[in-house]
């Protein structure tokens, strides 16, 4: 019976929603790097070395879009379409997994939250389950295949290309747009079409509905059928924080390169606002240019180090700590600025236990990206703001560089890998494990404070 019991405890802690997520996305990173290492995935037709693999797979399953070889001159046809795949894996078991993993962290609270969560999901059964994968997935195809439309039409109607040409980019690029991957087939990204908008729009559209993250679509949709009369605190939060970053991203690009030489400078008005505004939203983890990254202003990039940090919204695409995360640590501060016991956070008290998940988050964060900025000042001979932008960019899975991916040594792509994938599943699985393991104790220990500050 002891032996069954210690067999039995191991597999609950081994088949834990948090461990089980990042075992499924190694997996998958495993399979993606084999399949890119074949001879057919390569346009030359010999075996690619095992760290490009590695990191393409990662970059791709992680929808960050950093890439150490130029993805249409390196890869064949074959190739492209197993990194296709390994995105979209990658974008719907993000957006999967996370919102099932919040469903299970609400079956674990108290009862009256319980009964609020089935009030508003109608039941939390595996019927509700079952419904949440499926919306998610017929969300993410009907959005893609808009977006796909939109861009095919274009680059037939307006470039001249074919239309099999021209229906694989915009699905490729559609794919990658929603997905917050980044991934482009031209060796410039999306530079040559950078005063088009109706190529830069759709993405643009595509990277938000994306990265706001699945929780609110869904609420935003049943408010669209009437279900629904108040926005909860999560969409509240997440829409008005999402926004205003928006609006701080595109303003601030815009107000720091309007005069560049090297960006908007030689653009026309109407190119610079729609450059402005496109690379306002890509630092949301989208990770497509239409100007070169490497010659923006210092300013804006420490603007976009801050914007790419802190990401897009839970359980969608996009990478970083989460916007909820941010917005709730500003309140925290808010709070003990007026000298207030308690956080509440837009007519509701925030627990002290998600007080304590989002700081643990945001420091660890900061540490991964601390760490790797010190790995990458070691191993290569790039400045500090060169190694902080690559690093948080692979943290936050956004795929912007300065131009220094496809120079790193073998040991600075590893560096990255690592970063890519923690910074992806680390948010998630982390505050979703704190949430599941928290747990009263039955005594507590005399109180003493130290000194702060």
């Amino acid at each position: 019976m002891r032996h069954s019991a210690g067999l039995l405890r191991r597999f609950t802690r081994a088949n834990h929603p948090a461990r089980m997520v990042v075992v499924g996305f190694a997996l998958t990173v495993l399979v993606g790097t084999v399949l890119l290492m074949l001879p057919v995935s390569a346009q030359h037709g010999t075996a690619t070395n095992w760290v490009t693999a590695l990191f393409t797979s990662t970059s791709a399953v992680c929808v960050t879009g950093l890439v150490v070889v130029d993805t249409a001159g390196h890869w064949s046809t074959f190739g492209e379409v197993v990194i296709l795949g390994l995105i979209q894996v990658g974008g719907l078991g993000i957006m999967t997994l996370a919102s099932l993993l919040g469903m299970l962290v609400v079956r674990r609270l108290g009862l009256r939250m319980r009964r609020r969560a089935q009030a508003e999901t109608k039941s939390i059964d595996l019927g509700a389950v079952r419904s949440v994968i499926a919306g998610v997935i017929a969300l993410s195809l009907v959005i893609e295949a808009l977006t796909a439309l939109a861009l095919t039409l274009r680059f037939v109607l307006g470039y001249g290309q074919s239309w099999g040409h021209g229906a694989y980019f915009g699905v490729f690029h559609a794919v990658s747009a929603f997905n917050n991957a980044g991934f482009a087939l031209y060796p410039d990204s999306l530079q040559r079409y950078a005063t088009d908008p109706l190529v830069c729009l759709p993405v643009v559209l595509a990277v938000i509905v994306g990265g706001v993250g699945f929780p609110v679509l869904f609420e935003i949709g049943r408010r669209l059928r009437g279900k629904r009369r108040h926005w909860s605190l999560h969409a509240r939060v997440t829409v008005g924080t999402y926004t205003t970053l928006l609006l701080v991203g595109v303003l601030a690009f815009g107000a720091f390169e309007w005069n560049n030489p090297d960006t908007l400078g030689p653009l026309g008005t109407g190119g610079k606002l729609l450059v402005g505004l496109f690379h306002g939203v890509t630092p949301r983890t989208a990770g497509f240019t239409t100007v070169d990254i490497g010659g923006i202003d210092p300013t804006t990039m420490l603007v976009n180090d801050v914007l790419m940090f802190v990401g897009g919204g839970s359980a969608g695409t996009a990478g970083g700590i989460k916007v909820t995360t941010f917005a709730l640590l500003a309140f925290v501060i808010l709070a003990e600025v007026r000298g207030e016991s308690q956080v509440h956070v837009l007519g509701r008290k925030l627990p002290v236990g998600v007080q304590r998940q989002a700081l643990t988050v945001v420091l660890v964060g900061v540490g991964m990206v601390f760490t790797a900025t010190l790995l990458l000042l070691v191993l290569t001979p790039f400045k500090l703001d060169a190694a902080l932008f690559e690093s948080i960019s692979a943290f936050g899975t956004v795929g912007l560089s300065t131009g220094i991916t496809e120079q790193l040594p073998r040991l600075g792509e590893l560096v990255l890998v690592v970063l890519m994938f923690t910074g992806r599943l680390g948010p998630i699985t982390m505050a979703s494990a704190l949430a599941l393991r928290e747990r009263g104790r039955r005594y507590d220990l005399p109180e003493e404070r130290p000194i702060v500050g």
